[in-house]
């Protein structure tokens, strides 16, 4: 990203390479469908071209990739003026995402699918912190920056989040929560 905002205008596309999967991933999550997210990764691209001389080489590019996203996300949220909609739990299995071991996870599944589906029951805040930090793996502190809130906040949030989200999984598979 500092050749980027040197003007090497050509490494954008090693950028692209490393970091539009994961991207493509969070968005296909916030949003349930793929056609906008696909262009939604787009726009986060068109502004670290656009932006790229407020880069700081502070903290972890991720970090400030993941920040612009969220100001995408909530522009188009804005601009549809509707949240996030649920998807079908069977397209979700395929959505590509990148992470460490999201991937080996990911797969075809009864357990999967209802995994999709609870997360799909989430409002759009316990989602965002989820897979922001389950999915996406970025680190609490960052996150409380993204979210302009405390660490402490966003450990109670993502705690409250996922014991929805256990609830939800289990209310689906018609299981006690213990």
């Amino acid at each position: 990203m500092i050749a980027v905002r040197a003007g090497e205008i050509d490494r954008l596309g090693d950028l692209f390479e490393r970091h539009h999967g994961p991207l493509y991933g969070f968005f296909v999550r916030l949003t349930g469908d793929r056609t906008t997210s696909e262009d939604l990764v787009q726009l986060v691209f068109y502004r670290i071209l656009k932006y790229r001389h407020t880069y700081r080489d502070e903290g972890k590019f991720s970090a400030w990739i993941y920040h612009l996203a969220r100001k995408v996300a909530a522009d188009h949220f804005r601009r549809s003026n509707a949240g996030p909609a649920p998807t079908d739990p069977v397209d979700l299995q395929a959505i590509p995402d990148q992470a460490p071991h999201a991937a080996d996870r990911a797969v075809a599944s009864d357990d999967t699918s209802r995994l999709h589906a609870a997360l799909a029951t989430l409002d759009p805040g316990q989602r965002e912190v989820l897979v922001l930090s389950r999915f996406q793996h970025l680190r609490h502190e960052e996150i409380a920056r993204l979210l302009d809130t405390s660490v402490g906040a966003v450990k109670v949030r993502a705690h409250r989040a996922l014991k929805d989200l256990r609830d939800a999984y289990f209310k689906l598979t018609r299981e006690p929560a213990v």
